[in-house]
């Protein structure tokens, strides 16, 4: 796997941050359009989805084919879907209490305090997070175990989040469970099938460029941040501390395990996310 052309990798980095920013754009015009920064989210698995387009476009004829298709397919299949996913489930529904709460104590104005904190921040990270899904369309060996290996913890990844997805939806849906704790299926193994799933789906595409050490080692740190913001950023941490005082949320992560899905601790349901 030697002679990994990083000349023309960097300049594709350059074409990614190019991409990524131009989706933030367009989402920061239409959030200020509609009064509605939510949106923002919709515009994460976009972002991805278009960086991987658009790396898989100028990488034309540098590293294995097979590579480079299989990795912008896994990206673009989860960009997609993810993207799909928030937009269906914020239908009819106002600004989000994380950006109304950052919002109220911007500084000065407050798109322009959401563009810089937000839109271009998340840009920047899609860039920092994709960065093994570039390099991979630049390494010229075949697919070896390493590959497959993380096509395999990408299905997983994928199975957790849209069933972990699906099976939180059907239960909000359900007026019944009204300020309950969802904690059945993948719930009740984990208390964040959604974030493992993702979890799973990045270190499964790093694996994928794994075939090419030098390129694994320079983009490492990529699922090392995914992993952070995850489980100690804005996912698993924060979403806890805003349901800490929901009734029987304690009682549910006594015994649920807190991201890696492990047996609960014991069989009857709780009252329920």
């Amino acid at each position: 796997m030697n002679g990994f052309p990083w000349a023309a990798f960097g300049q594709g980095i350059g074409a990614a941050a190019v991409a990524a920013l131009a989706v933030m754009l367009v989402t920061f015009a239409i959030a200020v359009a509609r009064g509605l920064h939510r949106i923002v989210d919709i515009a994460w698995g976009i972002a991805f989805t278009a960086v991987a387009l658009v790396s898989y476009a100028v990488s034309a004829g540098e590293g294995d084919e097979a590579r480079r298709l299989l990795v912008t397919v896994l990206t673009a299949v989860w960009g997609v879907r993810l993207a799909g996913h928030i937009a269906a489930r914020g239908r009819g529904h106002g600004e989000d209490a994380r950006y109304e709460a950052m919002l109220a104590k911007a500084p000065g104005h407050r798109n322009l305090y959401a563009l810089r904190m937000v839109y271009l921040l998340q840009g920047a990270l899609v860039v920092l997070v994709s960065l093994p899904v570039q390099a991979a369309q630049y390494a010229r060996g075949p697919l070896g175990p390493l590959a497959y290996a993380g096509c395999a913890l990408w299905l997983v990844g994928l199975f957790f989040e849209a069933v972990g997805d699906r099976q939180l939806a059907r239960f909000k849906a359900d007026p019944a469970n009204r300020g309950r704790v969802m904690d059945r299926g993948l719930w009740s193994w984990t208390r964040h099938p959604n974030y493992f799933g993702d979890f799973c789906v990045w270190w499964g595409l790093f694996l994928i460029v794994c075939d090419a050490p030098v390129a694994a080692a320079a983009t490492v740190v990529s699922p090392l941040v995914m992993s952070f913001l995850l489980i100690n950023g804005s996912g698993k941490r924060l979403l806890e501390r805003h349901m800490a005082d929901r009734p029987g949320f304690a009682e549910y992560t006594a015994r649920t395990s807190g991201f890696f899905p492990l047996p609960p601790k014991r069989s009857e349901c709780g009252e329920g996310r």
